[in-house]
């Protein structure tokens, strides 16, 4: 309606406009919310990582730093030398000499089979593992846009709560404004009270002086702070200096 378009600045910040593709700012606030929600599990899986690289690089040290090996030699030589000729001495040649053995063993071992035997995750897992939450900080952000859709679906099965829901969203800008208004006025008619400092009067004096000096100190709007445009307005009564944009004036 004419009566409440164009919106001004405070107006249209509270509301959702579908066709903007920017997240806006009431939107923003579910948004944040859902993504904090995701800090949790984050943190969560930060912590199983970090305690997995952990547990991987003690048992890799001790793979590494607590082998032993074992080397075990010995040697074993009997001989037995009977002298003369006799036939005793030949008998116990025959017998005894059966007794003289030579060997020698080595042996080596170590405790190889004792030690873990760790393998520490990839980059692909490391990936694998944070992929689906990557997807549900994503599908945060992407929520908003199929939520857009809620209050059409709605006045296409409900016409006549919607046309009652416009009403009331009227009637309610109607009063905002009236007080909005109301309180915009008061505000400005202070702050026209009060003296100006030593730097703003220093300031108008520069600009009248050098107006090329308004594209670098540009004031703003009084009442929504806009930064100066061609467009803005002056306030036409006489030693008055408040500005004002084209939605505010």
């Amino acid at each position: 309606k004419q009566t409440l378009l164009p919106l001004l600045r405070e107006e249209a910040s509270s509301f959702i406009f579908p066709c903007k593709l920017a997240v806006q700012k009431p939107e923003l606030k579910h948004m944040v919310l859902e993504l904090l929600r995701c800090i949790p599990l984050l943190l969560f899986l930060l912590f199983v990582c970090g305690l997995d690289h952990f547990i991987f690089s003690i048992l890799s040290i001790i793979q590494h730093h607590s082998l032993i090996e074992y080397s075990y030699q010995t040697s074993h030589h009997l001989s037995v030398n009977v002298m003369g000729e006799s036939l005793i001495a030949e008998l116990l040649r025959t017998t005894i000499g059966a007794l003289n053995s030579s060997f020698d063993t080595e042996a080596e071992t170590s405790n190889l089979v004792c030690l873990p035997k760790p393998t520490g995750m990839t980059r692909q897992q490391y990936k694998d593992t944070f992929l689906p939450l990557g997807a549900l900080a994503l599908l945060c952000v992407a929520q908003v846009y199929p939520f857009r859709l809620r209050r059409a679906i709605a006045a296409f099965y409900f016409p006549k709560r919607e046309k009652t829901r416009v009403l009331f969203l009227y009637n309610k800008l109607l009063r905002q404004r009236k007080h909005f208004l109301y309180r915009q006025r008061g505000r400005v008619a202070r702050q026209a009270r009060r003296p100006p400092g030593l730097g703003t009067f220093v300031l108008r004096w520069c600009r009248r002086r050098w107006p090329w000096l308004r594209r670098c100190v540009r004031w703003r709007c009084t009442l929504c702070g806009t930064p100066e445009t061609p467009q803005h307005q002056p306030c036409p009564t006489p030693d008055c200096h408040a500005l004002y944009c084209g939605s505010c004036w």
